[in-house]
């Protein structure tokens, strides 16, 4: 199981990094617009619920120790997931979605990467 949660936060940082690239030039470029875009943000989105899952499976087996900012890194990134979603709807977002979308996303791959080097 140790090998799934270190293969996933691979999977985690690549899809993170592309969907957040990829909304960011959606913005910038229209064409790239589309319901593909979102599929991958959904995709990359739910890498980071799997990767937490596995995570809290392997921190509940006997003789695990959870480093403390391991499982804050974890946490956060679902936390941001979270945000996102909760903004993506807000009046002031109008229009902004991709922004939002792609900075987050690369947020998101940026604590995958902390928490994979963390130590």
């Amino acid at each position: 199981m140790h090998e799934l949660h270190e293969i996933n936060a691979w999977v985690l940082i690549v899809t993170n990094a592309l969907a957040g690239v990829w909304c960011l030039l959606a913005y910038q470029f229209p064409a790239l617009q589309g319901r593909p875009v979102w599929v991958g943000v959904i995709i990359a989105q739910l890498t980071t619920f799997v990767q937490a899952t596995v995570g809290a499976l392997l921190a509940n087996r006997e003789g695990v120790e959870l480093d403390d900012m391991h499982a804050l890194y974890g946490f956060s990134a679902i936390i941001a997931v979270a945000i996102m979603y909760s903004y993506r709807t807000s009046p002031f977002m109008k229009g902004k979605e991709l922004l939002l979308y792609g900075g987050g996303s690369l947020f998101v791959m940026g604590l995958g990467l902390r928490n994979l080097f963390l130590g």
